[in-house]
C-alpha cells in the first residue's frame, strides 16, 4: 500500500473531497487522514544562506511583508588555514543573515497577535532563527514547516502563505 499526501487549500477542501469521493467510490483509492493548519493570522518565516523573507499573513493574503537579501559565501575547496578563515567568514555572514530576520520580524510582529507560524527554506538556519531571543513569543506557537521551498522571494513568500493554510490530505492507494 502507498500513500502520498496532497495540499488542497481550506476553501477549496469540500468541492475537492466530493470530486474524489465521486471518481473513487469502491477505490482503490481512498483518503486515510485530513491534517489541518486552522489558524487564522499566520507568522512565515523563511531563511535560507543568501536570504530571508518574514510576513504576516490573516485570510489567505500577506498583510505585512519584508524580502530581504545577505551575502553567505560558498564552500571553498581550499584547505588548511583558509579553509578555517572561509568557514568563520560564512558563519559570520549567516549570523548576520539570521540577526537581520529576526529584526524585520519582530519589526513586522510588534503588536500583532499570531495564531500559527509557517517555518521554511534551510532546516539549520530556520533552527537558528528561532532560538534568537526577540522571537520567544512565537517560538511554541502551532508551527507548520516548508523545507522543500526555493530561495525567499515574494513569489516564495506568497507560496508559503498558501501551502502553510492548505489541508493535508492523505491517500492511501
Amino acid at each position: 500500500m502507498t500513500t502520498r499526501v496532497v495540499e488542497v487549500s481550506p476553501e477549496r477542501l469540500d468541492g475537492w473531497l466530493e470530486r474524489f469521493h465521486a471518481n473513487n467510490p469502491e477505490g482503490p483509492q481512498r483518503v486515510a487522514g485530513l491534517d489541518r493548519f486552522d489558524h487564522d493570522r499566520l507568522a512565515v518565516l523563511l531563511v535560507r544562506r543568501g536570504g530571508y523573507a518574514v510576513g504576516v499573513a490573516e485570510g489567505g493574503r500577506l498583510t505585512a511583508h519584508k524580502v530581504g537579501s545577505r551575502y553567505v559565501q560558498s564552500r571553498t575547496a581550499a584547505g588548511g588555514w583558509s579553509q578555517q578563515r572561509f568557514a568563520r567568514r560564512r558563519a559570520n555572514q549567516a549570523d548576520e543573515l539570521v540577526r537581520a530576520a529576526a529584526e524585520h520580524a519582530v519589526r513586522l510582529l510588534t503588536g500583532i497577535r499570531v495564531e500559527g507560524l509557517v517555518l521554511g527554506g534551510d532546516r539549520a538556519l530556520a533552527a537558528v532563527l528561532l532560538d534568537e531571543p526577540a522571537l520567544d513569543g512565537i517560538r511554541d506557537l502551532p508551527r507548520r514547516e516548508l523545507y522543500d521551498l526555493p530561495d525567499p522571494r515574494l513569489s516564495v513568500l506568497e507560496q508559503a502563505v498558501d501551502r502553510g493554510r492548505a489541508v493535508r490530505v492523505t491517500i492511501e492507494e
